[in-house]
């Protein structure tokens, strides 16, 4: 007799068990699901120091919805006239990296696949011995496809110094005047000096 009245009881507790699973395990599906996507960052690395570089501004290729602007912005720029989406948190967030890269010493950057597959560029910003800036543009072009291990020269020519860099995601846009122009929807900020 008291082997039939345990085999429900089993069979009961079985069953109890493979619910809780099934009910937990679709619990982790819709967290996971719905958690939000971390930040898309870039790897800087020079004289012997390895930083982070999160976003300096990320919004949609609409250029409608910001997760990410700039801590500060000049008036008058495209960056002015972004505005965050409104379940963006912690929007206005975005900061310039800073990382010393003396001269004559290689920055290397490394790439996620998000921006390796995208057609990225980089503005490599130099100072010359007069104080003049230099501009000098890099990009997914300039290199084997998707590469994702980049060096930039501290000291490209004598007397040019890199003071900054910009990897930036492009993206077409127009005018008033229907003149055709690019501007990073994305925007990652590394001073080296």
């Amino acid at each position: 007799m008291s082997t039939l009245n345990i085999r429900p009881i089993i069979a009961m507790v079985a069953a109890a068990t493979l619910v809780l699973t099934i009910a937990v395990g679709g619990a982790l599906v819709v967290l996971i699901r719905n958690a939000d996507e971390p930040d898309v960052t870039i790897t800087a690395y020079a004289h012997g120091k390895t930083v982070t570089v999160r976003p300096y501004t990320y919004c949609a290729v609409t250029m409608q919805e910001c997760s990410i602007l700039p801590e500060r912005t000049l008036e008058g720029t495209i960056a002015s006239t972004l505005r965050c989406t409104a379940d963006a948190s912690d929007c206005h967030r975005g900061r310039t990296v800073e990382l010393e890269v003396p001269a004559g010493y290689p920055l290397q950057l490394s790439l996620p696949t998000a921006i390796a597959d995208a057609p990225w560029l980089a503005q490599l910003i130099y100072a010359a011995p007069t104080g003049e800036q230099v501009d000098r543009v890099i990009g997914r072009n300039t290199y084997p496809d998707r590469v994702r291990a980049v060096t930039v020269e501290s000291e490209p020519a004598p007397g040019l110094r890199l003071v900054g860099v910009e990897v930036q995601l492009p993206i077409l846009a127009r005018d008033e005047t229907g003149a055709e122009f690019s501007v990073p929807h994305a925007i990652w900020s590394i001073s080296t000096s």
